[in-house]
Formats: structure tokens, C-alpha cells, sequence
């Protein structure tokens, strides 16, 4: 099969997802924040945005360090089976280190103790995280086996939702129905690579393991610097406020996330092809990134003036009356797809292929400072809205500061060439 035909399959293969990825959150939206309301809602998201620092934690940043190596090394089955077992290892004994962490945490602070239950059973997404390589089939350029399986965990969540979960106090099925349907995909996904591919895990050496970890160090300190200004923000904000506040913000910022969602397609699909052309020829890499700019820039323009002409319809229809503070949330976030999708192309798709990973860390480091400095100075006083605004802010930076870097690199890709 040939470069552009893969690219082509891998792109309607995760759009597919997306679209599911997309429609069954909005299925389940309406319902949810009605049945649980704001408090409970806003409980589950904050268990939420809490577990997922032990994702990352967990992730280390082989989503993207071990999807190039894989893209790199595929022909290699020898080669590919150290990298997929040297990662899967790593994974499993961070999460192990991670549930203990976790473990302390629920029985012995306050904050936590009252509803252990919700995050302990929310910490199974951390191990469907570890059997769900969805770097490997990434890197494989196999994107058909992730839309899959990700719609059968999607589907059986969506469906157990509104078939188990009918009044407030059945709250413990959300993140266990949660769990379960990633753990259940996670371990369908290592059969198949078993089958398909013929790799199976073995026992990594010493000197493969402080390489992986070596080539995801700064990933993963660019993507804890991202959970900063990202999922921090409910958790930030829970530990301000209350539950309900958190309700409100949550509700506008699944939205938000649902309509980021929809590049990630494109995204996906062309990080490891990208990697494979800047590698074979920097200059047909770089116009096929500038030719992305502008497709990506484009749609996600018009996703954010929607959202935000449209905010008001869509929290009466998406959330229902008890969530008309979500309104100026929605609206203030509106501007996210745009700014996130210029991000993605100019950090992702470019900085990272051509090799820039410090400066890359670097600028979300500064970024993740200034979203708690504004998080700290902006909750006490405005709240939901508060956080909502620092977000914004802090993705600007982002995208500025990657564009001028780049230009100081003589990477001009809006003048469509460089030095």
C-alpha cells in the first residue's frame, strides 16, 4: 500500500472514531448532567481530571516518543518487539506506582476520603491506558484497529450509561462502566497484536528500558506541562470552590473538548507520516505541513465563531436549564479549537519532527506557570469563569511563543518558505 493511500485510510479510519468519539459524548451529555446534576456531575469530573495525572504519569510520554520509533523501526519485527515490550513494561510498574500513590492519598486526606469509591474505581482508565498500546498501532499506521476498538469501549459505555445509571446515588457506574470498557478494549487490542503483527512481550534488557525512558523524558515533561493548563484546571478549580462550580465548568469544557476532538483525526494520521517525510525529505516535510496550516486553521476558525454565536442553544439543549452559568464558560472557551488546532501543527506536527523537543518543553513549562499563576489570582475571584479565561490565555502564549520560535529558526510557514 502506498504512502498517500495509508495516510488516506488512516485519516477516514479515525475520523470514523472521532465521529463516534463525538456523537456518543453528546448522547450521553444531556443525560448524565440531568440524572447526577451539577454536584455529582462536577464530583465525576473532578475524579476525572484528578486520575488523569496518573495517566500521564503512566503515559510517560511514549504517545509520542515510542509512535515515532515505531513508525521508524515497523519493517523490523525484531526491533518493534523490544520497543512494544520494553513501553508495555514500563507502563505496567508506573501504574503499580501509581495506585499505591493513589491508595495513600484516598486514605488519608480529607479531600478525598469522603468519596474514595469514585476515584479508586476511575483509576481502571489508568489500566485500560497500559493494555491499550494505541502509540504501537499509531506508529504501525494501523489506525483501522484503534477506530474499532475504541468505538466497541465507546458503545458499551453509552449503552451501560443510560441502561444502569437512573438517579443521583448511582454515581459508582459512571467510572466503573468507565473502566470496564477500556479495560475490556485493552486486552482485545493485545490479542490482536499478538495475532496480526506476531509481537508478543518479552522480557526487556536494562539498557532498552533507560532508552525509552530517555527518548519520552521530554515529552513527557512537555505533556505534564500541558495537564497544567489542560486537566488541571477542574482540579484546580475543586479544590477552590465546590462540586457544583465544577459542574458548570466541566459541563462548557466537555463541549470545548468534543469540537478539539474533531482534529484529532488529522492529527493522529499524519504525526508519524510526518516523521517518515521530514526524515526522507525535509522540504516536501515542511510544504505538506504548511498545506495542513491552512486546512486546519480554516475549520477550526469557523468550529470556534460557531460555538460561540451559538453558545446559549447549545447549553439549553446540551445541559438543560440548571446550567445557564456554562453559558459565558462556553462562550470564553469558544476560542480554543482555533488556537489549539495552530498549536498542534506548529508544536506536534513541526517542532517535534524537526527535533526541537527542549524548546518544546520549554514554552509549555512557561505555560503551565502562567495558567496556575492566573488560576491562583482568578478562581477566588470569577470562579468557573475565572478558570475558563486563564485557559485562554495560556493557550495564546502557547501558540505565540511556538510561532516565533520557529520563525527564529527561519521556519516561515505562513510566508510559505525558510531559510
Amino acid at each position: 500500500m502506498s504512502h498517500k493511500k495509508r495516510l488516506l485510510e488512516n485519516f477516514f479510519s479515525l475520523a470514523t472514531l472521532q465521529g463516534f468519539n463525538y456523537i456518543l459524548p453528546l448522547l450521553t451529555l444531556p443525560y448524565l448532567v440531568r440524572v447526577l446534576g451539577p454536584a455529582n456531575y462536577g464530583l465525576i469530573a473532578f475524579a476525572q481530571s484528578f486520575i488523569q495525572f496518573f495517566v500521564i504519569f503512566v503515559d510517560y510520554g511514549f504517545n509520542l516518543s515510542a509512535t515515532n520509533q515505531i513508525a521508524v523501526y515497523r519493517e523490523d519485527r525484531e526491533k518493534v518487539q523490544r520497543i512494544f515490550s520494553t513501553v508495555i513494561a514500563i507502563k505496567t510498574l508506573f501504574a503499580v506506582i501509581g495506585f499505591a500513590v493513589l491508595c495513600l492519598l484516598v486514605f488519608l486526606v480529607p479531600k478525598f476520603q469522603e468519596h474514595k469509591l469514585v476515584y479508586i474505581l476511575t483509576f481502571g482508565t489508568v489500566i485500560g491506558n497500559v493494555l491499550f498500546p494505541v502509540w504501537f498501532f499509531q506508529g504501525m499506521e494501523r489506525m483501522r484497529y484503534i477506530t474499532v476498538l475504541n468505538i466497541i469501549s465507546k458503545t458499551l459505555f453509552t449503552a451501560g450509561v443510560f441502561l444502569l445509571v437512573k438517579q443521583r446515588d448511582h454515581i459508582l457506574l459512571v467510572p466503573l462502566l468507565n473502566s470496564l470498557g477500556t479495560m475490556l478494549v485493552g486486552i482485545l487490542s493485545l490479542v490482536m497484536i499478538k495475532g496480526t503483527f506476531g509481537i508478543h512481550v518479552v522480557l526487556p534488557g536494562w539498557s532498552d528500558v533507560k532508552h525509552q525512558l530517555k527518548e519520552g523524558w521530554h515529552v513527557f515533561i512537555s505533556t505534564v506541562a500541558i495537564s497544567l493548563y489542560t486537566i488541571s484546571n477542574t482540579f484546580i478549580l475543586g479544590l477552590f470552590t465546590n462540586n457544583t462550580i465544577v459542574g458548570y465548568y466541566a459541563s462548557a469544557e466537555k463541549i470545548i473538548n468534543a469540537a478539539n476532538g474533531m482534529i484529532n483525526p488529522v492529527s493522529q494520521a499524519i504525526y508519524p507520516y510526518i516523521s517518515r517525510l521530514i526524515l526522507g525529505n525535509y522540504e516536501k516535510g515542511l510544504i505538506f505541513i504548511r498545506k495542513i496550516l491552512l486546512i486546519i486553521s480554516s475549520c477550526t476558525l469557523i468550529i470556534s465563531f460557531g460555538i460561540f454565536m451559538l453558545a446559549d442553544g447549545i447549553v439549553d439543549i446540551a445541559l438543560g436549564d440548571h446550567y445557564k452559568p456554562s453559558v459565558i464558560v462556553l462562550e470564553i472557551l469558544s476560542f480554543l479549537p482555533f488556537v489549539i488546532g495552530l498549536s498542534n501543527i506548529l508544536g506536534i506536527q513541526t517542532m517535534l519532527t524537526l527535533g526541537y523537543k527542549k524548546a518544546f518543553s520549554n514554552i509549555l513549562m512557561l505555560a503551565s506557570v502562567l495558567n496556575i499563576s492566573l488560576a491562583v489570582f482568578l478562581v477566588p475571584i470569577w470562579q468557573h469563569v475565572g478558570t475558563a479565561i486563564g485557559v485562554v490565555i495560556s493557550e495564546l502564549f502557547v501558540t505565540s511563543a511556538m510561532f516565533v520560535y520557529l520563525y527564529s529558526k527561519g521556519i516561515k510557514l505562513l510566508e510559505g518558505k525558510h531559510v
